[in-house]
């Protein structure tokens, strides 16, 4: 005979457990290394907050992880690496699509010519600047002997979606058109940037494309804004991230867009795009603990489907802003390495 108790009780049982299953199967936030961890920590120290609670005006004058890691870097009497301190810089404007738009070049040694590499910051096309990311580009800079443009553009919400991506590729004409005034060789030559600057980057390369220009022959993009889902595994495991949460880049998009539906843009939702083939070949680099990693690892696997050559790295224990700091995170040094050996390739390959 049934038990119907005993049946009741077992149902009961397993329904009582099921909240307890599912949460085991969400994504969970992986731990940061120790290194990375000191940076948020002093970060926090610094008194840095998030994104979501702010204002336009504070979220840009607030501490910054760059900020956190000069920090480390004086507090541990951590010395310049020759190397770094033998690149030039000189600040320069340079027209955009409504104007002209900062930009600092960075020069090695020697009389060249030099390969060319057009950089774009991040920032969520909202915060940040030139000097926000200048470790990045003054490191590419000495790993590749290449002069480095890292070329600022207008910023939301004063100037919204899509002036930061004109002024990026009216920024790129004219570099490949002047860049012989820095002893520049547009013949080996490559696009870069990070977060949003990443995504800069993959649509200036596909601009050159399809208008006909001279075509990069790389393109560096990390950690780029690739998709308009907020609903991918990266998104649930890394929701209460930092320095980048789900909040934060929720943050970004209400300053971006005068709609929110503009966020599918093509230029914006670049795994949703089916013309990626011709493209230059390519170098995409995560971070683990981020909210993009899935659109950055899935818009590599496309531009592979397409034909594209990738290589794609996500590292792990990191977050999101992690590229420039290798003089305290070891992870920074090997994504650093892996980029430059790529530039370096890319460049070889083009002489």
């Amino acid at each position: 005979m049934l038990d119907f108790h005993r049946t009741r009780c077992t149902l009961a049982a397993v329904a009582a457990l099921l909240p307890l299953a599912a949460a085991a199967q969400e994504p969970q936030m992986a731990e940061p290394t120790q290194e990375m961890q000191a940076v948020l920590d002093k970060l926090a120290e610094l008194g840095a907050e998030p994104l979501s609670t702010l204002s336009v005006e504070a979220a840009r004058s607030q501490p910054t992880p760059a900020d956190a890691v000069a920090a480390l870097i004086e507090e541990r009497g951590i010395e310049t690496d020759p190397a770094l301190d033998a690149i030039a810089t000189t600040d320069v404007m340079i027209p955009g699509a409504a104007g002209e738009v900062p930009a600092r070049v960075f020069t090695p040694d020697g009389e060249g010519p030099f390969p060319v590499i057009v950089y774009w910051h991040g920032g969520g096309w909202v915060i940040a600047g030139i000097d926000t990311y200048a470790a990045s580009a003054r490191q590419l800079a000495a790993g590749t002997d290449a002069v480095v443009v890292s070329v600022s553009y207008r910023q939301a919400p004063e100037h919204p979606f899509p002036a930061a991506h004109e002024d990026a590729v009216a920024a790129y004409e004219w570099i490949v058109e002047n860049a012989g005034q820095w002893n520049g060789d547009v013949d080996r030559l490559a696009v870069a940037g990070e977060s949003a600057g990443g995504n800069l980057a993959a649509n200036v390369a596909i601009a050159a494309r399809d208008n006909g220009w001279i075509e990069p022959d790389h393109q560096l993009l990390v950690y780029p804004v690739a998709g308009d889902d907020m609903t991918t595994e990266s998104y649930i495991e890394n929701a209460e991230a930092q320095p980048l949460s789900k909040a934060g880049m929720e943050w970004f998009v209400d300053k971006v867009f005068t709609d929110p539906a503009m966020a599918s843009d093509p230029r914006l939702d670049l795994v949703s795009r089916e013309d990626l083939g011709g493209l230059p070949p390519a170098t995409i680099i995560n971070a683990e603990i981020d909210p993009l990693r899935t659109e950055g690892e899935t818009y590599a696997e496309h531009l592979s489907e397409a034909g594209v050559e990738v290589t794609q790295e996500t590292y792990e224990g990191v977050v999101h802003e992690f590229f420039g700091m290798a003089a305290v995170v070891p992870a920074a040094e090997e994504a650093m390495s892996l980029a430059v050996s790529e530039l370096n390739d890319a460049f070889a390959d083009a002489d």
